[in-house]
């Protein structure tokens, strides 16, 4: 019986040594972060924007809600006033806690008027917790600087418009397309 226990052990600790052995000759996969830049991959979300209404100049947020309902992690607040006259809503506050954050895209998969983005952005870090709580504010700055480094025209989100979704089951805006035009 402690011959077999010993065996088995010599046995996993050569196959261990094995392995290393093997990856020892070859190239390091390693990334040199601040000189070599990581390559993102499609899917990847990052930090979170407010689209800016290129003719209002404010955010597109609609205030239905939506995307606050369906946070798993609940880090999304919104609030609102309600036009007594045409019963339009009227976004006052949007803020997200990045820390609370899971990165699903639910919301801007959700959202009818595609105001939030999760940007291909990810080199923003804080020491406190306060810079990482986005309000409005900081939400359509962010926009604004994700979308001056962007080298299209017109930006169009990929969780906008899904595929395998039949245009029947679309809302009228994602039947036509939600595009938003950045330069001239």
């Amino acid at each position: 019986m402690k011959k077999e226990i010993k065996y088995l052990l010599f046995k996993d600790l050569i196959k261990g040594l094995s392995i290393t052995l093997k990856n020892f000759f070859k190239t390091p996969v390693t990334v040199q972060y601040p000189k070599e830049k990581v390559k993102l991959y499609p899917s990847f979300r990052g930090r979170h924007a407010l689209v800016r209404d290129p003719l209002t100049g404010d955010a597109k947020c609609v205030a239905c809600l939506k995307c606050q309902q369906v946070c798993p992690s609940r880090c999304i607040d919104i609030n609102y006033t309600t036009d007594l006259e045409t019963g339009a809503r009227k976004l006052i506050s949007y803020k997200i806690e990045a820390l609370r954050c899971i990165y699903c895209g639910y919301c801007e998969e959700v959202c009818p008027v595609g105001a939030i983005v999760l940007t291909e952005w990810f080199e923003y870090s804080s020491r406190n917790k306060e810079a990482l709580i986005f309000d409005k504010e900081a939400l359509l700055k962010n926009w604004d600087e994700f979308i001056h480094s962007y080298p299209e025209k017109v930006y169009t989100n990929k969780y906008w418009n899904l595929k395998g979704i039949p245009e029947s089951n679309k809302s009228a805006l994602k039947r036509e397309g939600i595009y938003v035009k950045i330069k001239d």
